[in-house]
Order: C-alpha cells, then sequence, then structure tokens
C-alpha cells in the first residue's frame, strides 16, 4: 500500500507544479465540490479505497491540491517557474507529503497535501 501511494505521489507531484491553470474564477468551486467527499481520506485509507487503482489516488491527490490552492488564494500562475524551480517545489511536496504520511498514516491526507503545497509554495519564495 505505502509503495503504491508513495509512486502515485511522485507521479502527480511531478505534474502539479506544470499547472498554469487559475483557481480564481468561478470554476474553482466545481474543484472544491467536487474534492468535499474526498476530504475525509487519511493516507491509508485512500490506498484502501484506491484498492490498487493509482488513477484514483491521483485524482484523490489532485482534487485536494487544487483546494488547497483555492484556500490560500494562490495562482500557479503568479510564478515565473523554471524547470529548475519546478523541480524544487516538487521535491519539497513529496518530501513533505511522504514524511507526513509516513509519521500517521492514519492523518488527514487534506492536511497533509496542505502543509506539502504550504511548503512547496515556500519553498517556490524562496528562490
Amino acid at each position: 500500500m505505502r509503495r503504491l501511494l508513495a509512486t502515485v505521489i511522485v507521479l502527480v507531484s511531478l505534474q502539479i507544479f506544470q499547472v498554469g491553470t487559475t483557481f480564481a474564477d468561478s470554476s474553482a468551486e466545481k474543484y472544491v465540490d467536487d474534492a468535499l467527499p474526498l476530504m475525509y481520506y487519511s493516507c491509508e485509507s485512500v490506498v484502501e479505497e484506491a484498492s490498487g487503482d493509482s488513477a484514483y489516488i491521483d485524482k484523490v491527490i489532485r482534487a485536494l491540491v487544487a483546494v488547497s490552492l483555492y484556500n490560500r488564494g494562490v495562482e500557479i500562475s503568479w510564478f515565473e517557474i523554471s524547470d529548475e524551480l519546478k523541480s524544487t517545489m516538487h521535491d519539497k511536496f513529496v518530501e513533505v507529503l511522504k514524511a507526513g504520511c509516513e509519521a500517521d498514516r492514519d492523518a488527514l491526507l487534506a492536511g497533509v497535501i496542505d502543509e506539502a503545497v504550504a511548503q512547496a509554495l515556500q519553498e517556490g519564495r524562496r528562490q
């Protein structure tokens, strides 16, 4: 289970910081509405629910990242993201997400992802 989650985390996070989508428009409400049923997952329960379907875990992580960005009022398009910065932010996101889920498999995934997004964005601002 952990291996599947770790694989999906890497795949999703590789793409997260390549997104130039703006969440400040009316479609943002759809992202939030779609994510509401996913907010209760723990790090472990999403893997159990997925039953080996990495696309499902990908969907959950993407939805929760979108909510985190929306709640922070962040638009990725604000950042001038070089390949090097994408890599730095990706590495920070994966590091924090992996550490959070390893530290507490019962932690709410939304909270772990929110912290990972916050630290990745902070890492991006330092550059």
